[in-house]
């Protein structure tokens, strides 16, 4: 769900003292780069692993950055983070804290906010994009480019029982938290017809697997086949609740009463991309594979709206964590790469404006 940060000397990450006095602060422009006292490079829309992994990008690379997380990870609910090499089953707020550190090791900041508002700035000019960002605790941030890993909402099947064990006995992704269900008896609570793809991936871990048909369409001919050689059961009819006993999965009620006895059950959210600050700055969001709108981004970050660049869950719905953070860090290169487009071409026009003539 919501790649592996690095995180100390531990485990081979950058060392804890960077205060070296031969390396120019972030925070300090060196002599040939000259920068408004209040000007950011980049303005970080979301702590997660994507917008984490960028900051470090970019403050590595002595950029001034600052990142604004409201304190939503959308992985908050699962215990662990799974499939993140050397960081296997890391408690999700765990990795985001040793992200968050090393981001601020490196000079960058990390503000618990809310971004409520984002423009572009008078000074703005196609060539030097320039925005102003504004926090929920009345502050304001300017800022060169803004990076929106905002992430996305899972807006749950309306079935009591489904938020309560969220992130636990009922989950999404096989990938993310099949192994923990491995063996179990597990439920696919279907709402559209991948719920068919959903069930077989399950059944690879374990052969327990009951595709309860709730509100999907009718199955296909080769549907019916492919779960039938797998021995998955199917069950049909509107799936009225989940019944725990002192908070453990018990079972799946159906409407008319019936239980299927289960230990975890499958269920697919609906993915809602937060791309209202992308919206606001003058964008417009695309439609994903996977069937909501997200904003666009090619494999660098960069959208089509000049300035913003996106990462993680906003533009991918189907990023965990490992793909986000990998994205972050593309972004960050990306990002720093523009800025360095932007600093040469100003100082090819300043150079040519005070050039002394020739003899």
């Amino acid at each position: 769900m919501t790649t592996a940060l690095p995180t100390g000397p531990a485990t081979g990450g950058a060392p804890t003292d960077r205060s070296s006095p031969d390396r120019p602060s972030p925070d300090r422009p060196s002599p040939d780069r000259p920068r408004e006292a209040d000007l950011l490079d980049v303005v970080v829309v979301g702590g997660g692993p994507a917008g984490l992994a960028a900051a470090v990008a970019l403050a590595r690379s002595l950029r001034r950055v600052t990142v604004v997380d409201a304190g939503e990870p959308r992985n908050a609910p699962a215990a662990g983070a799974h499939n993140l090499l050397g960081r296997e089953g890391v408690p999700p707020r765990l990795l985001l804290a040793d992200g968050r550190r090393e981001a601020e090791g490196y000079g960058a900041v990390v503000l618990d906010d809310r971004v409520v508002a984002a423009r572009r700035a008078a000074d703005d000019r196609p060539e030097a994009p320039r925005f102003v960002v504004d926090l929920a605790s009345g502050r304001t941030l300017r800022a060169r480019r803004v990076l929106l890993a905002t992430g996305l909402v899972d807006e749950l099947p309306d079935v009591p029982g489904v938020a309560e064990h969220w992130g636990g006995a009922v989950l999404h992704c096989p990938y993310c938290h099949g192994w923990e269900v491995r063996g179990r008896r597990v439920a696919v609570l279907a709402t559209s017809a991948r719920a068919v793809h959903v069930a077989l991936l399950l059944r690879q871990l374990t052969p327990d697997v009951t595709l309860l048909t709730h509100t999907a369409p009718d199955l296909d001919a080769d549907a019916w086949e492919a779960l039938a050689a797998r021995d998955v059961a199917v069950v049909d009819g509107p799936v009225e609740r989940l019944r725990s006993e002192s908070g453990v999965l018990r079972a799946v009620v159906l409407a008319g009463g019936r239980e299927v006895a289960v230990d975890a059950v499958a269920v697919a959210p609906r993915f809602v991309a937060r791309g209202g600050l992308y919206t606001a700055l003058g964008g417009t969001l695309v439609e994903h594979p996977m069937g909501a709108p997200v904003v666009p981004a090619d494999p660098t970050g960069r959208t089509p709206v000049p300035g913003v660049w996106a990462a993680g869950n906003v533009d991918d719905l189907a990023a965990m964590v490992a793909v986000a953070a990998g994205a972050g860090l593309l972004a960050g290169a990306g990002l720093n790469g523009d800025l360095v487009t932007e600093d040469v071409a100003a100082a090819v026009a300043a150079r040519r404006g005070t050039a002394v003539p020739a003899r």
